[in-house]
């Protein structure tokens, strides 16, 4: 490639030149100022006869010049950057940039006109365009970008960038009207002078600029360190292995009456689950319902509860409430926790390096590293907080509850450091509180729920976890008075608020448990959108005539909760088929309905010499379903258990049901005798779960006044026969004759269930 250079018509010949020292200075002067980028000797092509003599002899006469000459100039480019040796006009090779003479070889060699010769825009072109290919290579080579953490930093970018953008550039808005542009940039360069405005501004206002600001010039891990918060003795538990009897599930306490179930719709199989020894049994929810007619009756259409005139309609008060619970969550996002001290940032390469290996999903290696971390530096909270956080995901990841207790250990150990940040100290405990409770550790979670509440009594989210820890142990006293106490520091509290109503309601105070559900769901505060809430709100809301109720329920199905409107247990599996009512063909358990219609003298001589024998089997009916009336029970299998002790006294019923698996087996279900007085009303309910299918043998059914209503169909009982319905349903029972009724009810699995899931399924 070559380089052209255009002298004037005045230039001298090159004898001249090298005559004269002012213009060789002045050459060399321009040499220097020059930086010549010499390249590979090419052969001319059409050149003219004057151009080949010049190129040849180095000179041309005087008269021949003329007014503008081009003289091309052929360079060579060497590897180490330094000039490759050109001919000279006598012959000799000389070598450019390496002193005088090579400033005087350029000089004979380019004639007066200038110095050495320039870049062309093609090779400033090349040369940027290989750096940048070359950058681009070595940024991902060696992986100084992490492009994983960029990723997922952008998928919580909710917001547009530009509207960010927009906002943060607004501190330098100086002509006033909201935001920055051309305007705006005219003075900042001093082109304008900026003209002075008076803007009215809140006081809330110039604080969030005066945040927004500093957040962008200020990295958290730079600001001053939080004042260390001592932790007080922590409460030393002894590990204990998960036991299933500490899983059941939440809220199941004595003084609790009905159903609080999970908010499964549908329930995932154990074999699918990500989480670790997770046990969704359910409660003493033991539902009598029974029913009458011919058990022939094929399945009738069913009804949908029709609109009721009174449904409550979002109110415009509520739109601002929950436009304030999201303004809550964005503030709290936005507040990056401190989890360095003073000696953590000295070390914090070390601790982010561990760290990327942790979110990259590289957890045995991050363990590692954290483990070395704080084996060399013992005394940096925030390593072994990361230790614990990385044998907390490892054990998850590997289905380990004895990695799942080091890590509950270890964030107790992060915890009691000294000079932890106050941050780091409530993350640390309320991830250990959280991994107690999963491991079915209640006590040890309630324990540290209220160290946390001592070190922070102002945090409200900490109080509300702690009411939850004593609903979880069955203590609802000890919740109601600490969700009082956050009602009382803050009474619009939603999350507060459903629980404290369901407390309530537990607590059979129907009418003041309902204000507390429904303002508590209405709020829409994280925590409230729960299954349990609506199932109350309604069945309250029925229990004081409010047809209402079927809103709620609605509103529970459209979200998730409930199948239907009808169908609103909370322990479901998906695609089973549902249906009020059953016909034994429809079950295929025609062998067991044979054998229960056969021998339904034997089994009611037995009851009936149980009651006689005044023994106290039949217990009263502990679920609060009941209006009015007397309900008595007595089980003989339960979750799949056998209640030896109450077989005893009627073995021949027990051995007729022995062959029955499906019945025996049935984990999610009871046998049980079910005896009803005269002037009993039981309340609209639904059992639990869809996972099984009730069946009813009348053994002493008066000739009028007790019914049974599963959706909005009604039958009654007659003697020797069966009735089968799907308890899912709402149902409804009545009780109006003048003597007892005695049923014998049996639960069986849903037809529909696989042998896998029958085996695998939690006990209710």
């Amino acid at each position: 490639m070559q380089r052209y250079r255009h002298y004037g018509s005045s230039s001298p010949p090159v004898e001249e030149i090298n005559a004269e020292n002012e213009e060789e200075e002045e050459e060399e002067e321009e040499e220097e100022e020059e930086e010549v980028y010499t390249e590979e000797e090419e052969p001319l092509i059409g050149l003219s006869e004057e151009e080949e003599e010049i190129q040849e002899t180095g000179s041309v006469k005087e008269e021949e010049v003329p007014q503008t000459e081009v003289e091309v100039q052929p360079v060579v480019q060497e590897t180490e950057g330094k000039s490759a040796p050109v001919d000279s006009k006598n012959g000799k090779r000389t070598e450019r940039g390496s002193g005088g003479d090579a400033a005087a070889a350029a000089a004979a060699a380019g004639g007066g006109g200038g110095g050495g010769a320039k870049y062309s825009m093609f090779t400033w072109f090349v040369v940027l365009a290989l750096l940048g290919v070359w950058s681009s290579v070595a940024v991902v080579y060696f992986d100084v970008v992490d492009y994983d953490s960029v990723i997922a930093r952008a998928k919580e970018f909710r917001l547009n960038f530009s509207e960010v953008l927009q906002g943060k550039l607004t501190a330098y808005d100086t002509d006033g009207d909201g935001d920055f542009d051309v305007e705006d940039a005219k003075v900042l360069l001093g082109l304008k002078v900026a003209e002075k405005t008076h803007v009215e501004h809140s006081p809330k206002e110039k604080m969030v600029s005066a945040s927004s600001l500093s957040s962008v010039h200020n990295d958290d891990d730079d600001d001053d360190d939080p004042a260390a918060v001592p932790l007080p003795p922590m409460v030393k538990d002894d590990f204990v292995p998960d036991d299933p009897r500490d899983s059941l599930h939440p809220y199941d306490g004595e003084a609790e009456t009905i159903d609080t179930a999970g908010v499964l719709v549908e329930e995932r199989l154990p074999e699918e689950s990500i989480e670790i020894g997770q046990d969704l049994t359910s409660s003493k929810f033991t539902q009598e319902a029974d029913s009458a007619v011919d058990t022939e009756i094929q399945a009738e259409p069913l009804a949908e509860p029709e609109p009721q005139k009174e449904t409550p309609k979002k109110t415009e008060a509520e739109e601002p409430t929950e436009k304030q619970a999201e303004e809550k969550l964005k503030e709290k996002a936005k507040k990056k926790p401190k989890l360095f001290n003073k000696f953590d940032k000295t070390i914090k390469a070390e601790i982010d390096a561990a760290e990327k290996l942790r979110k990259k999903g590289k957890l045995d290696e991050a363990l590692k590293a954290f483990e070395a971390l704080v084996q060399k530096h013992p005394q940096s909270p925030r390593s072994r907080y990361g230790k614990a956080q990385a044998e907390d995901y490892l054990a998850e990841k590997q289905r380990s509850n004895d990695l799942l207790q080091k890590a509950i250990n270890t964030y107790r150990e992060a915890a009691e450091l000294p000079d932890v940040t106050s941050d780091l100290l409530r993350a640390a405990l309320k991830r250990r509180a959280e991994r107690q409770q999963f491991l079915g550790r209640i006590r040890g979670s309630l324990a540290t729920l209220e160290k946390l509440v001592e070190i922070f009594p102002e945090d409200i989210d900490l109080k509300n976890e702690l009411g939850v820890a004593h609903l979880l142990l069955g203590d609802n006293k000890g919740a109601r008075k600490v969700f009082d106490e956050v009602l009382v520091l803050e009474p619009s509290n939603g999350f507060a608020k459903v629980h404290f109503g369901f407390i309530l309601k537990s607590e059979n105070k129907i009418p003041e448990s309902i204000p507390y559900l429904k303002e508590g769901l209405e709020s829409g505060e994280p925590g409230t959108d729960d299954g349990r809430f609506y199932f109350h709100l309604g069945d309250a809301l029925q229990r004081v005539g409010d047809d209402s109720a079927y809103h709620w329920y609605e509103l529970g199905h459209k979200r998730g909760h409930f199948a239907s409107v009808w169908q609103r247990s909370l322990y479901n599996v998906a695609g089973l088929k549902a249906q009020p009512w059953w016909t034994p063909k429809e079950t295929g358990y025609t062998n067991l309905v044979k054998t229960l219609e056969r021998n339904w003298r034997t089994i009611r001589d037995e009851a009936l010499a149980v009651i006689d024998q005044n023994t106290g089997s039949f217990v009263p009916e502990e679920e609060n379903l009941r209006e009015k009336g007397e309900w008595g029970q007595n089980t003989l299998w339960q979750q799949g258990k056998k209640a030896s002790a109450a077989c005893q006294g009627v073995p021949k019923t027990c051995a007729l049901l022995e062959r029955y698996s499906e019945a025996t087996g049935c984990k999610r279900g009871q046998i049980k005798f079910s005896v009803m007085q005269p002037g009993t009303h039981v309340w609209p309910h639904t059992g639990p779960t869809n996972c099984r299918l009730r069946m009813h043998l009348g053994l002493v059914i008066p000739k009028q006044g007790c019914r049974i209503r599963c959706t909005d169909i009604t039958r009654e009982w007659e003697e020797g026969k069966v009735l089968i319905f799907d308890d899912s349903f709402e149902h409804e029972v009545w009780q109006d004759a003048d003597s007892y009724r005695l049923i014998f009810i049996v639960d069986v699995w849903h037809p529909e269930l696989t042998a896998h899931q029958r085996q695998t399924l939690s006990p209710i």
